[in-house]
C-alpha cells in the first residue's frame, strides 16, 4: 500500500501556525513512509474564500519547505461529482429527498430546546413515501445514517473512540439548490485521492464519526483516522493572536527561518526522545504517528525564537547574507558598494552570534553597509558620548595612523591598548565611546574585530564625526 496524506486548508484566511504544524506532520509522515503527500484547496464556502487567501497558502507551503506531490486539486470545481455520489446513494437507498422546510425545521428545534434535549433532525422524512412531498419545495438530500449500535474509530493518536449512532442524525449531502456539503465533499475527494491516512487537528474529531458512515455507506475503504492534539498558549488556553497565533508570513517578517520553524512546530506535540534539535533529514527518518502526544501543545514564542538563534548560528554566511541584502539595501536607499559588501561578508560571522532573527542581524549588521557615521538613535548610547569621550575619541583617530599601515585586529588592540595607558583611563572608557562612534550602539561584535574589518580610512572617519 501507498502511503496517501493530504492537507487540506479552508481558503478564508492566513495559514494559521496550527495549520502549518497539521501540513508538516501529513508531509513528514508521507515522506517517512515514501509515499505521497497532496494538497487540497477546500474552496466550497465561496462567499469567504478569496484568491489572495489561496495564494497566501500556497505561498507559506513553499516558504515552509513542504512542497506537495502533483497538481493542487480544489474541492468547489468537483462540485459535479459530489452531487454524482450523492445520487448514487440515492438510487441504492442509502440516502433520501428531505421536504422539510425552514419553519419546520425551526419549530423542530424550539420543540427539543425547550425539552432539554439534543437538537437534531429527527428523521421525519427518512421513511415518508415522496408521493407526500409538498408542491413547489426544493428537498435536501440527507443519508440515512445508522441508528443502532456505534461508530467505532481506531484513532492513530487518540486510541479507540467511540459515539452512540443515535446521537449521529441524518446529515445533509446536498443543499436544496444541489450543491454539496462539506462533509459530502472531504469524503468523496478523499476517496478519489486515494487518501489512506487523515492527519488533522482533534478538533476534527466529532466529523470523522460522520465521515466514515458515509463512506461505509458507499462500501469505500476507510482511512486511518490521526486527530492530533491542538496548539494552545503559554497559560494553557486556546492558541490566540495574544500568544502568537500568527500567519506563517508573519513569522517570514518577523524574521524566522522556515528550517527553525519547523523543528518548533515538529517538538509541538512529537517528541523523539530528549532531541530538540531535529534536522529535516532526521524528522523524515523518525517521524511516526505513535510519536504524537495526546496533550495539547503550548506555543511559546520565546522557545522559537532560541531555536532559531540556534539554526541562525548554524546557517552558512554566504547564505545570511543573500537574505538579508535586500532588506539592507532597502533600509540604505540604494545598492552597497563593493565595500560595503566585502565589510558585511567579513562581519557577518560575528555578528549573527549576537542575532536571534534575521530582523535584528539586518539591523546589528547595518553599520558596516553604510559609508560615513551610523546615525545614534539610542540614549543609552548618546550618553557615551560625553565632551570627554568625543576629545578622547579625536586623540585616538590621531594615534590609530600609525596602525594604517599594517591594520589588523591585533595591531588596533595593541595601539587602543597603547594609547589608553598613555591617557591615564581604563581600556572601558576607551572601548565604549568608540563602540557607540563605529556602530552607533552600545552593543557590537567585539570592538577590534569591528575596527579590523572596517579599516582604517572608514574607522577614522566615524572617530572625527563623532569627536567634532
Amino acid at each position: 500500500m501507498t502511503v496517501v496524506t493530504r492537507f487540506a486548508p479552508s481558503p478564508t484566511g492566513y495559514l494559521h501556525i496550527g495549520s502549518a504544524r497539521t501540513a508538516l506532520f501529513n508531509w513528514l509522515f508521507a515522506r517517512h513512509h515514501g509515499g505521497k503527500y497532496l494538497l487540497r484547496i477546500e474552496d466550497t464556502d465561496r462567499a469567504r474564500s478569496t484568491s489572495p487567501a489561496i495564494d497566501a497558502i500556497l505561498d507559506g507551503l513553499s516558504w515552509l519547505g513542504l512542497p506537495w506531490d502533483g497538481e493542487v486539486t480544489y474541492q468547489f470545481a468537483r462540485a459535479a461529482r459530489h452531487a454524482e455520489v450523492a445520487h448514487q446513494m440515492l438510487a441504492a437507498g442509502k440516502a433520501y429527498h428531505c421536504y422539510a422546510s425552514t419553519k419546520e425545521l425551526e419549530e423542530m428545534r424550539d420543540a427539543q430546546r425547550r425539552a432539554g434535549v439534543p437538537m437534531r433532525y429527527d428523521g421525519r422524512w427518512r421513511d415518508r413515501d415522496p408521493k407526500d412531498a409538498p408542491a413547489g419545495v426544493a428537498p435536501v438530500v440527507r443519508l440515512k445514517a445508522l441508528q443502532n449500535g456505534q461508530t467505532v474509530i481506531q484513532d492513530a493518536v487518540q486510541g479507540e473512540v467511540k459515539v452512540e449512532n443515535a446521537v449521529l442524525d441524518d446529515m445533509i449531502l446536498l443543499r436544496a439548490d444541489g450543491t454539496p456539503t462539506y462533509m459530502l465533499a472531504v469524503v468523496v475527494d478523499d476517496h478519489d485521492m486515494d487518501v489512506t491516512h487523515v492527519i488533522r487537528g482533534d478538533d476534527h474529531l466529532n466529523n470523522a464519526f460522520r465521515q466514515l458512515q458515509l463512506i461505509r455507506a458507499m462500501g469505500w475503504p476507510e482511512p486511518v483516522y490521526a486527530h492530533i492534539p491542538l496548539i494552545h498558549g503559554p497559560d494553557g488556553a486556546k492558541l490566540s493572536k495574544r500568544h502568537g497565533a500568527l500567519g506563517v508570513d508573519a513569522y517570514r517578517d518577523m524574521g524566522f527561518l522556515p528550517s527553525a520553524l519547523r523543528n518548533y512546530l515538529l517538538r509541538l506535540g512529537w517528541g523523539h526522545g530528549d532531541d530538540e534539535i531535529i534536522s529535516t533529514e532526521q524528522a523524515i527518518e523518525w517521524f511516526d504517528l505513535p510519536g504524537v502526544g495526546r496533550s495539547a501543545a503550548r506555543f511559546d514564542l520565546a522557545k522559537l525564537t532560541n531555536l532559531n538563534a540556534h539554526y541562525l548560528r548554524e546557517t552558512p554566511d554566504a547564505e545570511l547574507l543573500a537574505m538579508v541584502l535586500p532588506g539592507l539595501e532597502a533600509k540604505l536607499g540604494g545598492k552597497i558598494d563593493p565595500v560595503g559588501l566585502e565589510r558585511l561578508a567579513r562581519g557577518l560571522g560575528g555578528v549573527k552570534q549576537r542575532s536571534r532573527t534575521l530582523v535584528e542581524l539586518l539591523d546589528n549588521l547595518l553599520f558596516y553597509a553604510r559609508s560615513g557615521a551610523p546615525p545614534i538613535t539610542d540614549d543609552k548610547a548618546r550618553a557615551q558620548l560625553t565632551s570627554e569621550a568625543k576629545a578622547l575619541l579625536a586623540k585616538l583617530a590621531a594615534a590609530l595612523e600609525a596602525a594604517a599601515a599594517n591594520w589588523s585586529e591585533k595591531q588596533v588592540e595593541d595601539a587602543i591598548r597603547r594609547f589608553a595607558e598613555a591617557e591615564g583611563v581604563k581600556l572601558g572608557q576607551v572601548a565604549q565611546p568608540l563602540r557607540v562612534a563605529l556602530s552607533g550602539s552600545t552593543v557590537s561584535p567585539g570592538i577590534f574585530e569591528v575596527l579590523a574589518i572596517l579599516g582604517p580610512a572608514e574607522t577614522k572617519a566615524r572617530l572625527l564625526a563623532a569627536g567634532g
